[in-house]
């Protein structure tokens, strides 16, 4: 890898290097609570609806008491719209807060509330992984995307997990388009943080002009 490829990696992580989890204010470990919290919040963020929006929401459900697979089903489902609405999570807050209930059961039911029994099920395999995933209501391929990009954090067996949105921007960025070798660039507890901040300018051109003038003036 180049040095110049370095430069932009590192200009990257310091500009949007900040995972989802972290704005949620998820301190992400392998536990079932953290675990939970990132579902839920692959959950939102997978609706066309803003990432802050996404995020504002999921703290609102953790802060009513949802932070748990247990917690979210105690919640009626009104305190879901309601946590849900004080987010502005407005378009889609009744499905959503159904789907959620939903979700909690069957982690409850199949995991006995604890998804490191999910990567278990998996056999370790990202492919498995996301069809167990998607076996979730309201999670499909998107979610099961950033889940995957934001568990590497704490899940090395899934490393590296880079998806299209990821390696397109990093294209656009000149960096390599591969997962393989953008894994060179970073320490292995960097790749979620750096899929996150690859993600982040593939939404925002005026963030990704920001990392390219920083790498050129480092």
């Amino acid at each position: 890898m180049s040095t110049d490829d370095k430069e932009t990696v590192r200009a990257l992580l310091r500009a949007a290097g900040t995972t989802y989890a972290e704005d949620a204010g998820i301190h992400l470990a392998d536990k079932p609570a953290p675990l939970w919290r990132l579902l839920v919040l692959a959950n939102l963020l997978a609706t066309r609806i803003k990432a802050a929006i996404a995020v504002a929401a999921a703290r609102e459900l953790f802060a009513a008491g949802g932070g748990t697979p247990a917690g979210m089903a105690e919640l009626t489902w009104q305190e879901r719209v309601d946590a849900l609405g004080r987010g502005h999570y407005k378009r889609y807050d009744e499905g959503t807060a159904t789907r959620l209930g939903a979700c909690a059961d069957l982690v409850r039911e199949r995991y006995r509330g604890d998804l490191r029994r999910l990567g278990e099920a998996s056999g370790h395999d990202h492919d498995r992984l996301v069809e167990l995933l998607c076996e979730f209501p309201g999670i499909g391929p998107t979610a099961a995307d950033i889940f995957c990009r934001e568990v590497q954090a704490v899940w090395p067996w899934l490393r590296p997990a880079l998806d299209r949105k990821a390696l397109d921007a990093a294209g656009d960025l000149g960096l390599p388009a591969r997962a393989d070798q953008l894994e060179q660039l970073v320490k292995g507890d960097e790749l979620a943080a750096l899929a996150a901040g690859l993600v982040r300018v593939g939404l925002d051109t005026g963030l990704a002009d920001k990392v390219r003038s920083a790498a050129a003036h480092t």
